[in-house]
Order: structure tokens, then C-alpha cells, then sequence
């Protein structure tokens, strides 16, 4: 039985939750899995996945200001660089330890190991930094980090413009080894009933996830729709009615979230790439609304927005009650148009060869 580590991101959930249909698939072709994170990610496993072992890894603790998020982060690289060279310590202390053939990161960039065959998962081949000089400098850093890892896993199809557009193709001499293995989603489209007229999905860094939310709150308030909030938070779980017509849960795991998707008409959430690929799943329309300052959001809410599949709407401009009648005229993405399970085979490969 072939020992695998799976190590996502805790970065807002979508690393996590991309990384539950790759978990799933493992237990399918008989491999021992490991679980390894730290903060909401690790808790999310823990809830999805209570009889698997957990490991908590050293957390970044990158901390999210309101201003220019390049910058922010640009201030704390010498502490994430020490969280990262600890999480490779941490790694190897695991592959020891548990007889770990196989590694398995979703952007953790310490989580890899010469022992064991380490898969980088990642669609950012090129990062999108303000300014010529610093892009160069960032995207040349990112091809010596990816280099570390034995393969390189991009989650979309070869053919561009594919879901992440140019973060992804046009890219691939970054890596000796890059593989498009399909988007991953752990949503699936069944036949449900409508219940809500709105899902608001809420994701990401604080301060900005609580701030995304109590706009959307105030304006969804005095709106005649059904709303149900999703807010994010994998610490505890609560439920409650905010209003009659707006009910709140603090999370929920992949089948009730995959419930509530279907049930629900429109969607708003994040346009992180992990949200793309899950509306991709779900053939479902969205609002999308990138998190102020992430460059990578920015981009994918306006290119797909410019080929009319999703609206998009700025945070500090969030008008609910126009979004839900506009979207109306987007195209979304069509049910079967990405195939979610084309991973399987890459997978089951790469098992099968450790």
C-alpha cells in the first residue's frame, strides 16, 4: 500500500477543498493517506476526514492589511520564507516518521522531500505583479521554488484559454515536468429543487472575508429574495437566521455544500480559481467579487467577465440588488463543458509508479 502525504495551502479554503476529490481518488485506488495543514484548512480535513491522520504543519501567519496586498506580503517574505523552510523541515520529519512515498502540495512550497516523489499542485505558472521589474523578480523566484518539486500538477486543461487563462498557459518552461491533470472540484452537478434565490460562498483572508460578508448582509436585508450565507469559518459550527429570508451557517462539508449550490439560483462568492472551477462543476451563474489587492482574483473575475460567462463587481462597489438582475444576461459556464474527473487517470498513474 503506496503512503501518500497531501498538503494544501491554508489560504482562504479553496486549496483544501480543491484537494478533496485528490484525497477521495486515493482512498478509491487503495493508498494510505496523510492529512497535513494548520488553521481552518487542517480543520476542514479533520471534518471531511476524521478517521485519516492529521498533522498540523507551521502556519505563515501572513497577516492582511487593507491597503496594497503586494506590498503587504512583500513586508513579511523573510517570515514566510522562514515558515517555509520550517515546513520542509516539518516534511521530512513526516516522510521519516511514517514511510511517506509520495507527496502531494497544493502551494505549500516547503512540502516536499528527496525520499519521497513530491507534486507540486498549482495553475500560477506565471504570477501577475504590478510593475515589469518586480513581476520578473516574483515569477523568477516562483521557477526556482516550483523546481523543488519533482512534478508539477496544473489543475485545468492543456488548451488555452482553458479556466486560468494566462496564469496558467503560455508558461509551462517553468518546470521540467508540468502536467495538466483537469480542474478540480469536489462539487457535482444532480438534479436538486430551487430553495434559495441566492448563495453567497464567503472565502478568504480576514480582515476582507468579514467585511465582504456585512456588505452583502446589509444589502441583501431589505432585498424580497432567499438568501443563505456560507460564511467560511471551519473553527465552529453555528447556524442561525440573520432575517426570515437570510439564513447564515458558519460551513459546511462537500455533500451539503454541494446541496445548497444546486438548490440555489444564482451564486456570489470570491473569484478565486478554486470557486471558478467549482461553478465550472456546477454549470451555475455568479457574481464574482475579487478580494481587494489580490492580483490573481482581479484577473480571472475580468477575463471571464469579459467573455460574458460571470458579472463581476468590485467589493468597494458592490451593488446586490443590480448584480442579481445583470447576471441574468451572462452565459456561465455549461454542465459537462470541464470535465472534473480527468485527474484520475493521472493520479492513479503516479500511485501506481511510486
Amino acid at each position: 500500500m503506496k503512503r501518500i502525504l497531501v498538503a494544501p495551502l491554508n489560504w482562504g479554503l479553496g486549496h483544501v477543498t480543491r484537494c478533496i476529490p485528490l484525497i477521495q481518488a486515493l482512498r478509491e485506488v487503495g493508498a494510505e493517506v496523510f492529512l497535513a495543514s494548520d488553521g481552518p484548512a487542517l480543520h476542514l480535513l479533520r471534518a471531511e476526514f476524521p478517521l485519516l491522520p492529521t498533522f498540523e504543519l507551521p502556519a505563515y501567519r501572513i497577516q492582511y492589511g487593507l491597503g496594497n496586498m503586494v506590498r503587504t506580503i512583500g513586508r513579511q517574505l523573510p517570515r514566510i520564507a522562514y515558515a517555509v523552510r520550517t515546513e520542509q523541515w516539518a516534511t521530512e520529519r513526516l516522510v521519516r516518521a511514517n514511510g511517506i512515498q509520495g507527496i502531494l502540495s497544493d502551494n505549500r512550497y516547503g512540502c516536499f522531500s528527496r525520499r519521497a516523489h513530491s507534486v507540486m499542485i498549482s495553475h500560477q505558472l506565471h504570477l501577475r505583479v504590478p510593475g515589469q521589474v518586480l513581476q520578473w523578480s516574483a515569477n523568477r523566484v516562483l521557477r526556482l521554488a516550483l523546481n523543488k518539486f519533482d512534478t508539477l500538477w496544473v489543475p485545468d486543461v492543456p488548451v488555452a484559454p482553458g479556466l486560468s487563462g494566462q496564469l496558467s498557459h503560455g508558461a509551462t518552461s517553468v518546470h521540467r515536468d508540468v502536467q495538466f491533470i483537469g480542474p478540480l472540484s469536489r462539487m457535482k452537478i444532480y438534479a436538486a429543487d430551487m430553495e434559495y434565490d441566492v448563495a453567497v460562498v464567503l472565502s478568504g483572508p480576514e480582515p476582507q472575508r468579514t467585511i465582504l460578508e456585512q456588505r452583502l448582509m446589509e444589502q441583501a436585508m431589505p432585498l424580497s429574495k432567499k438568501f443563505i450565507f456560507i460564511q467560511g469559518k471551519t473553527q465552529a459550527k453555528a447556524h442561525h437566521f440573520a432575517a426570515d429570508h437570510v439564513e447564515v451557517i458558519s460551513y459546511l462539508t462537500s455533500q451539503s455544500l454541494n446541496d445548497i449550490l444546486l438548490a440555489s439560483q444564482v451564486l456570489v462568492c470570491r473569484s478565486g480559481y478554486s470557486s471558478v472551477m467549482d461553478l465550472a462543476a456546477l454549470g451555475k451563474k455568479a457574481i464574482l467579487i475579487p478580494t481587494p489587492g489580490q492580483t490573481e482574483q482581479e484577473y480571472l473575475a475580468e477575463s471571464l467577465a469579459t467573455q460574458n460567462i460571470f458579472l463581476t463587481q468590485a467589493q468597494e462597489q458592490i451593488d446586490l440588488e443590480l448584480g442579481l438582475q445583470d447576471v441574468k444576461s451572462t452565459t456561465g459556464i455549461g454542465p459537462g463543458q470541464f470535465q472534473t474527473d480527468d485527474f484520475r487517470k493521472v493520479l492513479a498513474a503516479w500511485v501506481e509508479g511510486l
